[in-house]
């Protein structure tokens, strides 16, 4: 589970820990090596194309959490900048915004920050007025389908283009294997798409849901994809992702109980070794909208 883990073998415990500052500090490394920078110049591109009147790029960063992907792209996008943090979470927004507000890139341009707390699923193309560029990371996942196509609308009818990274799609490869492999990596899948308060989450199901929206909305979408690849550097990440991976599979399935704690401890004992190297696959994808009414540039 890349969006979130715990400290335990119940899915409970990984959902608490699902957006703390401390996973999304463990996972800052990991994401900025996986995110796929062969996207970075088509944006680059499409922004050239599309200049803001006053200079200042507007970057809309949907669930920033505690600002990683601003960190990430905000050195690779011509400044100055102007980064508007949407998030539930008041501490993370809090973080975010003192990570990037006043920040200079490599090329000396300034970067300021701005915070909005609430529900980012209400945004719609009136609310991306002024907007260069919407960003997101891990959040597909955790949308619905009609969630996704709020946000496919929002963005196409605004003209604004969307670089929207590491979004799962139920791959996970783990070396060495192990034969309960597979069966955990299906109730995983399961729980991603679970009904969560009334709503179906797409889950591993969201880069292609996305990719269908947003076309289906006139826009050009372009996907890479984005592994994380763990192996012995990365143990403490490992070991955090493999405690929500399993919780969540016995959430879904709590036949897997006894199997799934003996399971956990091998590859734990095997990940504190040093012997254990994980494939978590994810995709970015950049949306390349129209001009509104118009054709896509």
């Amino acid at each position: 589970m890349t969006n979130s883990s715990g400290s335990g073998t119940t899915a409970g415990a990984a959902e608490a820990a699902a957006f703390t500052p401390q996973w999304l500090s463990l996972r800052e490394g990991a994401d900025a090596a996986a995110r796929s920078a062969a996207l970075i110049p088509p944006l680059l591109d499409r922004l050239a194309a599309a200049p803001p009147p006053d200079g200042t790029l507007v970057v809309r960063d949907l669930g920033c959490g505690t600002g990683s992907l601003g960190r990430w792209l905000a050195d690779r996008l011509p400044g100055p900048q102007h980064w508007m943090l949407h998030d539930r979470d008041p501490r993370l927004l809090a973080l975010a915004r003192a990570s990037l507000d006043g920040r200079t890139t490599p090329a000396g341009a300034a970067v300021t920050a701005a915070v909005h707390e609430g529900d980012l699923t209400r945004l719609r193309a009136a609310d991306l007025a002024g907007t260069s560029l919407v960003t997101a990371s891990a959040l597909l996942d955790l949308l619905t389908a009609a969630e996704l196509d709020a946000l496919a609308a929002a963005c196409t009818g605004a003209g604004c283009p969307a670089l929207l990274t590491l979004s799962v799609v139920g791959r996970v490869t783990l070396d060495p294997a192990d034969p309960l492999d597979h069966e955990i990596a299906e109730a995983f899948d399961e729980h991603q798409r679970r009904e969560s308060d009334g709503r179906s989450l797409l889950g591993p199901d969201a880069v292609a849901a996305a990719t269908e929206a947003f076309e289906r909305h006139g826009a050009t979408v372009l996907s890479r994809p984005s592994p994380w690849r763990l192996g012995p550097d990365e143990s403490a990440l490992t070991a955090e992702w493999l405690r929500g991976w399993v919780g969540a599979a016995v959430e879904q399935r709590p036949g897997l109980t006894a199997r799934a704690d003996g399971y956990l401890r091998r590859r734990l004992d095997t990940c504190a070794a040093g012997g254990l190297r994980a494939e978590i696959g994810h995709t970015d994808l950049l949306v390349l909208p129209g001009a509104p009414g118009g054709d896509v540039r």
